[in-house]
């Protein structure tokens, strides 16, 4: 039998979730999950993640698109010439549009690649710890790590008033 790759801990009180969170934080664990029936203002403040980097595959994504908007317009434009009026055949004014429009389709596209990306969806497989409690009226607290670790997240969790605490 291997050993257990996760401890769970199931609250059935908000504050005892919170504590079990800021024992884990103050004690220089960081590789945990939380599970809650419902968005939770006090969870979020313990768990309190940095900013996302998906704003920056948004921006990659905006420039590339610009970028390949109007080398595709000039190239375009180069390779059919057409005078018009004794105007430049490349002229910026007229490939605006096709860039602006590149700029928001290559944009969007990439942003929703790097949230997928970010998320690690697809999830082929069950969510670790997960149990359907946590989706009806128990929060749950999934401590990830080694022996040590898990051992450490166990007397956390029972100090903290979890009515529940097993290995998954």
């Amino acid at each position: 039998m291997s050993a257990p790759a996760c401890v769970v801990g199931v609250f059935g009180q908000l504050d005892a979730a919170v504590a079990a969170l800021e024992a884990l934080k103050a004690q220089g664990y960081a590789n945990y999950r939380v599970y809650s029936p419902a968005p939770r203002p006090e969870l979020a403040e313990v768990l309190a993640k940095k900013e996302s980097p998906v704003r920056l595959f948004t921006l990659f994504g905006a420039l590339s698109g610009t970028a390949f908007g109007f080398f595709y317009a000039i190239s375009t434009s180069l390779d059919w010439p057409l005078v018009t009026g004794g105007k430049p055949i490349v002229s910026w004014p007229p490939f605006i549009v096709i860039g602006f429009e590149t700029t928001i389709l290559i944009g969007a596209l990439v942003t929703v690649a790097g949230m997928f990306l970010l998320a690690g969806l697809p999830k082929l497989g069950g969510a670790l710890g997960y149990d359907p409690r946590f989706s009806d009226d128990k929060i749950g607290v999934v401590a990830l790590g080694g022996p040590a670790q898990l051992a450490a997240a166990r007397e956390i969790f029972r100090a903290a008033g979890a009515e529940e605490v097993k290995d998954a």
